[in-house]
């Protein structure tokens, strides 16, 4: 961790005396695991019942959200609050896939319900424990109610092929951005935040999501236009570099390069995450709002 952090520092350096930021080297680590995950990802989705996606959804978000508390959370006398807050997350995805059984005021009182039970129950300071509360809550928001899109998503008519396209088309978008950047970035993006973020890159990643979603479109989803295809590559970029810069700056504050290492290439779960926990509910605006 402490390597880390004097990396990052030295990034810093670099970027305030105007000179290249250090450390770029393209990992190919990122195309394996994608072919190893794409068709494993492709079976679930449009082969096994909706059940299997569920539970996919539910696993990938109880694990960005133990790496997110961990962030947070370093003392080891508080697993209480992860515990609280996996569980209100937990509560949350359930009841975004069965609003029948699981009605929204429910989800609200479990979860107001683990803030009390967390205050009255931590031996940590009163000021602490107040923090620790919000970032409890903020976490079951940042990544189960966004993630649960998703699932909002794949209950849609047509939803698993939804779901491939944004999968896909955020996927090209992070990384036309990577490669984009790190073979022809000069101009830095956000260099407080990521010093390895640029301009370039965010054109890269542009205009590869457009052509996947032109891809997607001629594959499995003509009932979007070339204007979808269009405007779905530039919003999920956007959208998905806003997310990307969300679990920078948090990684930062915590001195951490990533939140896990559990996914070779690509750091934790929510490193491979970030962008999707806001690409998701902008498609689904999209084709709720626009497409109808």
């Amino acid at each position: 961790m402490r390597q880390q952090a004097i990396e990052c520092g030295e990034d810093d350096v670099r970027t305030a005396r105007g000179l290249p930021v250090t450390g770029k080297r393209v990992d190919f680590q990122r195309i394996y695991a994608a072919l190893v995950f794409v068709p494993l990802f492709y079976v679930l989705v449009r082969y096994l019942p909706p059940i299997a996606f569920f539970a996919l959804v539910v696993a990938a978000a109880l694990l960005a959200l133990a790496e997110f508390y961990r962030l947070h959370f370093r003392d080891a006398r508080v697993p209480m609050a992860m515990v609280l807050g996996l569980g209100s997350g937990g509560v949350l995805l359930a009841s975004l896939q069965w609003p029948g059984l699981v009605p929204e005021r429910t989800v609200f009182l479990l979860t107001l319900v683990a803030v009390l039970t967390y205050r009255l129950l931590s031996t940590r300071e009163l000021k602490q424990s107040l923090v620790d509360s919000a970032v409890l809550v903020y976490g079951v928001l940042y990544i189960g109610l966004t993630l649960g899109y998703l699932l909002l998503t794949r209950a849609l008519e047509g939803g698993e092929f939804l779901i491939f396209f944004v999968v896909l088309v955020t996927w090209a978008g992070d990384t036309g951005a990577y490669y984009a950047g790190m073979t022809l970035g000069r101009r830095q993006l956000a260099p407080v935040i990521s010093p390895n973020k640029t301009v370039e890159g965010l054109i890269g990643g542009g205009l590869l999501a457009i052509v996947m979603a032109l891809a997607a479109r001629l594959w499995f989803l003509p009932s979007f236009s070339v204007a979808d295809c269009v405007a779905t590559g530039l919003l999920l970029t956007a959208a998905g570099t806003l997310g990307d810069l969300a679990e920078s700056a948090m990684k930062r504050s915590a001195g951490v390069k990533d939140s896990g290492t559990l996914i070779p290439g690509h750091g934790g779960m929510l490193d491979r995450l970030d962008s999707l926990l806001f690409t998701a509910p902008v498609f689904y605006y999209y084709v709720t709002l626009v497409k109808g």
